[in-house]
């Protein structure tokens, strides 16, 4: 993909008509282009490239997939917005990338320093209290979620803590493994050491200076109980404003020639610092790499804020674009699989008029034969299929005539499960005992050869599997 400019006829076209909404002079290079108090919109994409159409393609299946609101924003303007994207809502997670840009400032006002350790700032917790080797932990471990402290935590989903290490199981800065008592002490050595508010830290220090349309310190709170002595930090924040955080830091932290964020603070933040994946890390609370997107072709460099229910800010320099992603957790249980936030990244894609980034996902554009009721019914009893889960193990799938399934999984089969299969109307349909949560999932099934490829219930691509005969 290459990256792309807002032409020469638009620059002049924003600057003569618009010259009081840009924050930036008309001398200012496109890289350094800011909103001012308010967002610049296109009321045409196609002027710097896009197509309108298919933004209303992405519109429509954000719509389908439970999205609350959607920001495009390159070279500094609005390509396309829609939904709430005034609203302020819960960010979740997204709190963790809020807070690293104040630590960040906060360091170069030397005020923390990344190598303190908890030992030398006086940090403990309820009993069972931090042992000596834990509280040899860093400032730097912490923010890399490296602390090797798996002391009980605030604000954590059940699957959190049930994934938690055992306490001693690794050093200090030698295991990564996404730890909200890392995160929520951050918070606390943060107000600890700078005598400042998180909230208003917030709005002094960023909010403000990015002329955030929404954000007030009353926007965020903290979270204690008996768990932990460390408080987690919610913040609400709406899509148009966290559309300008993700702006500040493609803007490698600088607005309206202002350094806001230390540059050098940007670039250590997100970059990967563990690896967790192919192509895939995690910085100072960001998440980075191409690898993440399975089946959207990125390039790198990228990165992303990420919370809960899928609030995303997504930047991808090398197109000078931020993507914002929220769902209201106040208002809606939607939920989608990260399969469908691809998808809709693709179509996103595919309107800016990128055309290396994979095939299309959804079902309407697959080749192949599309198997309906009768295919599958002549097809599928006593059929195995085999493949890789997503993790990347091997696997195999029998579906015995029954209706019930066996399902073996790894190198060694070591991993075994069972369920049941049918056939409803066009659809193929199973349900591990163990796997996928126990889930009942339905599947369109697109046939090429020996291959199957399976689309799940929004005509998303899901997975593929061979059979080894007809």
């Amino acid at each position: 993909m290459k990256a792309r400019t807002l032409p020469l006829a638009g620059i002049l076209f924003l600057y003569v008509l618009l010259p009081s909404v840009f924050a930036s002079t008309a001398g200012t290079e496109e890289k350094e282009r800011v909103p001012g108090a308010v967002w610049v919109k296109l009321s045409k994409p196609e002027g710097m490239g896009w197509s309108s159409s298919r933004l209303d393609e992405a519109r429509a299946f954000s719509k389908k997939i439970g999205s609350t609101a959607v920001v495009i924003v390159q070279g500094g303007v609005v390509i396309d917005e829609w939904g709430e994207v005034a609203t302020k809502s819960p960010a979740h997670s997204v709190r963790k990338s809020l807070l690293s840009a104040l630590i960040g400032i906060a360091i170069a006002e030397k005020k923390i320093s990344l190598t303190d350790t908890m030992a030398d700032l006086g940090i403990d917790d309820y009993e069972p209290s931090l042992t000596d080797v834990e509280k040899q932990a860093t400032v730097g471990d912490l923010i890399k979620a490296r602390s090797g402290i798996y002391h009980a935590a605030l604000y954590e989903s059940k699957r959190m803590t049930a994934s938690k290490p055992k306490r001693g199981s690794y050093d200090p800065g030698t295991f990564w493994h996404y730890n909200n008592w890392d995160f929520n002490t951050l918070g606390t050595i943060y107000r600890q050491e700078t005598g400042d508010d998180i909230f208003e830290a917030f709005d002094q220090k960023i909010a403000t200076s990015l002329q955030m349309q929404d954000y007030s310190p009353t926007d965020g709170e903290y979270v204690s109980g008996s768990k932990s002595v460390h408080d987690a930090y919610p913040f609400r924040i709406s899509a148009r404003d966290l559309a300008r955080f993700g702006l500040l830091y493609l803007r490698d932290g600088k607005w309206n020639g202002q350094q806001i964020v230390p540059e050098n603070w940007v670039a250590e933040s997100t970059v990967s610092h563990s690896k967790i994946g192919a192509d895939k890390g995690y910085g100072y609370m960001w998440w980075t790499g191409r690898g993440s997107f399975r089946h959207l072709n990125v390039k790198e460099p990228v990165y992303f804020a990420s919370g809960y229910r899928r609030q995303y800010a997504f930047v991808f320099p090398y197109l000078d674009l931020v993507i914002v992603h929220r769902i209201n957790s106040d208002t809606s249980k939607a939920y989608p699989p990260w399969r469908q936030i691809e998808r809709l990244l693709w179509h996103i894609f595919a309107a800016a008029g990128e055309t290396d980034i994979g095939p299309n996902p959804a079902i309407e554009s697959a080749v192949g034969k599309h198997l309906k009721a009768d295919d599958l019914q002549e097809t599928f009893p006593g059929i195995t299929l085999s493949g890789r889960s997503r993790r990347g193990h091997p696997f195999r799938v029998t579906m015995h005539a029954d209706g019930k399934l066996t399902a073996v999984a790894g190198s060694t089969d070591e991993y075994t499960d069972s369920g049941t299969w049918r056939i409803e109307e066009d659809q193929y349909c199973r349900k591990y005992v163990k796997w996928s949560g126990g889930r009942d999932l339905c599947f369109s099934i697109v046939r090429v050869g020996n291959t199957f490829k399976f689309y799940d219930d929004t005509g998303t691509y899901y997975a593929r599997s061979e059979s080894k005969g007809d």
